[in-house]
């Protein structure tokens, strides 16, 4: 029988999450009203959602587009790889901008989202900081402006905790005063999966609830809500804790399935099962089949992805024990991604900026 994905309660803001969610859950495994593409561009992945209206019922997500850059360069400090992930975050939001008919000469209102208090939710802010700001210039001093630069503003709006203001409305009153042509709000998001955790950037043209990725959802910031076009650049900071048991349970027995597979190699007990060279990956071949999960873990070792969530969730959140994680070097994680966020979104709004100088805003 189908199952609708609003019933599926684990949290996630990413659109490719959503939809691998719901091609689980489904008989026919079909997403009518869902694309879903896939493309390689260099060393770096990137895949594209697009939702209609059918798509956003079965989903639980916006109508629109959603691109998702595996950045994975952040997590192993590959300047390479980051300075790459940031020249593909520029052509995807020009590509985005275009589709959406803002011009050159747009003013643009960048809004860093989060609170600078709790490292995780500090993205927005962070990025902030490394945003090329020049409204000021058009306004004051039009006459240095060279070509090849449009109007941009910034501003860290705070959290409704710090400010007592409900951040829509912030962000409202400053669209009415200040009249951008559109907004690129920033935020931390979540993600149902460890390993998408600081190494995945999600753009869209489908605007964002503040607060996401600390499971504290405030009101939207969008076009329907603003009445200009709003896109959002988010990175999954932070986990909970059904999901780290989750994909804890998945890794032990997918651990278990390679070595009843290697045990009678001749070169396995020449390694110590301790002793790994280079990073290990997991993959879905590596799980055993369900009489071995089953001889493995019990009865929990054939539960279905949602059903195994659900039991977790049922177990942790009644104790206060679904905790919101994040890795202990989220320090320098959080500076290296706002490096790359800001580096490609100063290179998508000005034609004059392009990445090229991508290591002097690094640590």
């Amino acid at each position: 029988m189908n199952k609708e994905i609003t019933n599926i309660q684990v949290r996630t803001d990413l659109a490719v999450e959503a939809r691998d969610m719901y091609v689980q859950e489904a008989d026919d495994k079909k997403t009518t009203g869902v694309t879903v593409k896939d493309r390689t561009i260099g060393n770096i992945n990137v895949s594209y959602v697009s939702i209609d209206n059918q798509g956003a019922k079965m989903l639980g997500k916006k109508a629109g587009t959603y691109i998702t850059i595996y950045a994975d360069g952040v997590k192993k400090q590959d300047t390479t790889k980051q300075h790459e992930a940031a020249e593909i975050l520029a052509e995807e939001l020009k590509s985005l901008l275009k589709l959406h008919n803002i011009k050159q000469e747009s003013t643009g209102l960048i809004v860093g989202l989060g609170n600078w208090n709790v490292t995780p939710d500090a993205l927005g802010p962070m990025s902030i900081e490394k945003i090329l700001v020049t409204n000021h210039l058009f306004q004051l001093e039009y006459e240095t402006v060279a070509a090849g630069y449009r109007p941009v503003a910034a501003i860290t709006p705070g959290v409704m905790g710090v400010t007592g203001m409900e951040t829509s409305d912030i962000i409202r009153g400053i669209v009415e005063k200040f009249k951008p042509d559109f907004i690129i709000a920033i935020d931390a998001l979540a993600s149902r999966s460890i390993e998408r955790i600081n190494e995945t950037i999600q753009l869209s043209d489908t605007g964002i609830h503040p607060g996401s990725g600390v499971g504290n959802k405030r009101k939207e910031l969008s076009k329907d809500t603003l009445g200009i076009p709003v896109f959002a650049v988010g990175v999954p900071t932070v986990v909970d804790a059904v999901t780290i048991t989750s994909d804890a349970i998945d890794f032990l027995l997918k651990h278990f399935g390679r070595e009843w597979k290697e045990k009678d190699k001749p070169s396995k007990s020449l390694v110590p099962a301790s002793l790994s060279f280079g990073e290990k990956k997991f993959k879905e071949t590596d799980l055993p089949d369900p009489k071995k999960r089953s001889a493995f873990l019990g009865m929990v070792g054939n539960l279905q992805e949602d059903e195994k969530r659900k039991l977790i969730a049922e177990v942790l959140t009644p104790i206060g024990h679904n905790l919101m994680v994040t890795p202990k070097e989220v320090d320098g994680f959080m500076i290296d991604m706002a490096t790359v966020l800001a580096s490609g979104i100063n290179a998508a709004l000005h034609e004059n900026v392009n990445t090229d100088n991508f290591s002097a805003y690094t640590r």
